[in-house]
């Protein structure tokens, strides 16, 4: 067990304060960042898209669902998932977890979610059946939408590299050969499509409510405990 302070009630106050101030600078940035997301230039999207969705055959503008802002997350379900075909991606699994109830809430706020992967529709259903999700959930079949999504130069696109703007690590990977997740943000606007923002790694940490509330228990993460995470219905 690692070591840990232990301390009077006034050295801990002392330390809350100053924990405090450091909390209450990182929300002030947080919220500059929020609004310099918004401040990004949207990008046109001039590619036709087709997905398959409970509805039928949809495009991308048709996904907005008479709203006029969309997100999009890119869920790895494919051939090269561990899990395939049964299941999608852990990880991925793990992060909807903690979405699923904010579509109702997102709705009505003239913003639409939904999910995206490659596998078939019946596919998805299947497992979102199992995992007892709600949110709407479509399929871009053999569609480029997800490495359009993920490198955004034309020889990006053609080596399937560049992911996550570049960064050491990632950028090799081969997005023709496996799949990675990420969120990306759209806007509508006198019936054009605006791509307006995307994120991935780390930057999608923010989305998985059990970082954030392990972030505040005691032992925090904890590193990487033995078979966990799992699915909510393999524990």
């Amino acid at each position: 067990m690692a070591e840990h302070k232990v301390g009077t009630r006034e050295d801990w106050l002392r330390a809350r304060n100053e924990l405090l101030e450091r909390e209450k600078e990182l929300t002030r940035r947080s919220d500059e960042l929020a609004q310099q997301r918004q401040e990004l230039p949207w990008v046109p999207v001039e590619k036709e898209y087709a997905f398959a969705t409970a509805e039928g055959t949809q495009t991308l503008g048709d996904l907005f669902a008479g709203r006029s802002q969309l997100l999009v997350y890119h869920f790895m379900f494919g051939p090269s998932v561990d899990g395939w075909p049964e299941a999608g991606c852990l990880g991925c699994s793990f992060t909807v977890d903690s979405l699923d109830g904010n579509v109702a809430h997102l709705e009505h706020h003239d913003v639409t979610f939904v999910a995206v992967s490659r596998a078939p529709l019946e596919r998805l259903d299947a497992y979102k059946r199992r995992m007892g999700w709600s949110f709407p959930w479509v399929s871009f079949g053999e569609s480029d939408f997800n490495l359009d999504f993920a490198v955004f130069t034309e020889e990006e696109r053609r080596t399937g590299t560049g992911f996550n703007f570049g960064t050491p690590g990632r950028a090799d990977l081969n997005l023709h050969e496996t799949e990675l997740h990420g969120l990306s943000a759209f806007a509508l606007e006198d019936g054009a499509v605006y791509h307006t923002y995307s994120t991935y790694d780390r930057g999608t940490d923010v989305l998985n409510g059990t970082w954030q509330l392990l972030d505040r228990a005691p032992k925090g993460r904890n590193g990487e405990p033995k078979d966990w995470p799992l699915r909510h219905d393999e524990y």
